[in-house]
């Protein structure tokens, strides 16, 4: 698990709030034990299809595009809520 305490800015948080919501109920987590400083892949245990499929599921929930390759800038929810919020 990531490092906790920092958070991300603003709206963000709230984002990533919901990102970790949608993520573990998704993948059978607790979302009170993620964090968004989080690795995505080792805090769900998801390899890269299920990635794509939670990319896939933000976007509908969202109502953005979140084009695949910026997922490999993504390593926590904390870079995954901030990429959202430059999509809305």
């Amino acid at each position: 698990m990531g490092v906790r305490g920092a958070q991300p800015p603003g709206s963000t948080m709230q984002t990533c709030a919901q990102l970790i919501e949608l993520a573990a109920a998704r993948f059978g987590r607790q979302a009170s034990d993620l964090a968004p400083e989080d690795d995505l892949f080792e805090a769900l245990g998801i390899d890269s299809v299920q990635a794509l499929e939670l990319l896939s599921e933000l976007e509908r929930t969202f109502g953005i595009e979140l084009p695949d390759y910026e997922l490999a800038e993504v390593r926590t929810f904390a870079d995954l809520a901030f990429k959202v919020d430059e999509r809305r």
